[in-house]
């Protein structure tokens, strides 16, 4: 996974630039009828229940476009939410808060959808060793926003982009001639470029899972697409040779089945590719 600085600067970058395209050359609305020197305070007003999620990256908003504004917190990111709670209060100059309103409502508002669709997953979950994973399925530009939430609605991180892990999938397999020689030729690769990353391999059969454990080095190991019975006997094959993930087309109703049969992991891009915006609203007081 990506470290803590890497992370930072994903956020920065991704306020930096929602600001620019949200605010362009000024927020001539606020700008033409509020007084510069006006101060006021609003409230964030939950309308939904679920997980609320981006407390945290609204501070970071609101500091960004003005560091004099001032937030008190009542419910704290990964907390149970209902309709007619408050989850904060923001005050300072009325323009500042105006200004950040949008991206701060745009950001919670997915990722407290993420995250509650994430807890619901987790709980279904609960009593086995399993875990569950995002994947690379989220928003173009705004992953660091959604893998945060995933993580805040107890859920974990799969790798975040192309460079922070190597997984081969069928595709790469094919394309390299063959599990053994895209595995050797991974190796090979890392070792030339002195790069300390993780290796997860996809099988698509119990046949290619054999020839996987044949070859050394493989962090974990993606079931993909198996059945419940084929994916039992795929975890009795790996043993603790390495991690086992399952993925594909796993749902709700799937989802303790699968974890039943004893992997590690079970990876959903329903997590942050199908969900719908929690209902928040930031009020005047």
């Amino acid at each position: 996974m990506i470290s803590k600085e890497q992370f930072q600067k994903e956020l920065d970058l991704i306020i930096k630039n929602a600001i620019r395209e949200d605010i362009g050359d000024g927020d001539h609305t606020s700008l033409s009828c509020i007084p510069a020197d006006a101060k006021g305070k609003a409230k964030l007003l939950v309308k939904d229940d679920g997980i609320i999620a981006g407390v945290e990256f609204a501070k970071l908003v609101f500091n960004y476009v003005d560091a004099d504004l001032e937030v008190e917190t009542f419910i704290k990111d990964g907390e149970k939410v209902k309709y007619g709670d408050i989850v904060f209060h923001v005050a300072g100059k009325s323009q500042s808060i105006l200004m950040a309103e949008r991206l701060v409502l745009n950001a919670m508002q997915r990722m407290s959808a993420i995250a509650t669709k994430t807890a619901f997953f987790a709980n279904l979950l609960e009593g086995t060793k399993t875990k569950v994973l995002d994947t690379r399925k989220t928003t173009p530009g705004i992953r660091a926003l959604e893998k945060w939430a995933v993580k805040i609605g107890g859920g974990e991180n799969h790798r975040f982009a192309l460079y922070d892990m190597v997984m081969i999938k069928d595709n790469h397999i094919d394309f390299a001639g063959g599990i053994t020689a895209a595995i050797t030729k991974t190796k090979k690769y890392l070792a030339k470029k002195g790069l300390d990353i993780k290796i997860i391999v996809e099988a698509r059969s119990l046949a290619e899972i054999e020839e996987i454990l044949s070859v050394d080095g493989v962090y974990r190991i993606l079931i993909d697409n198996f059945n419940y019975e084929d994916t039992r006997k795929a975890v009795a094959l790996i043993g603790d040779t390495c991690l086992t993930e399952s993925s594909g087309g796993i749902n709700e109703k799937t989802i303790r089945e699968y974890a039943e049969c004893g992997v590690d992991f079970i990876s959903s891009g329903a997590l942050t590719h199908s969900v719908y915006n929690m209902d928040l609203s930031l009020k005047a007081i």
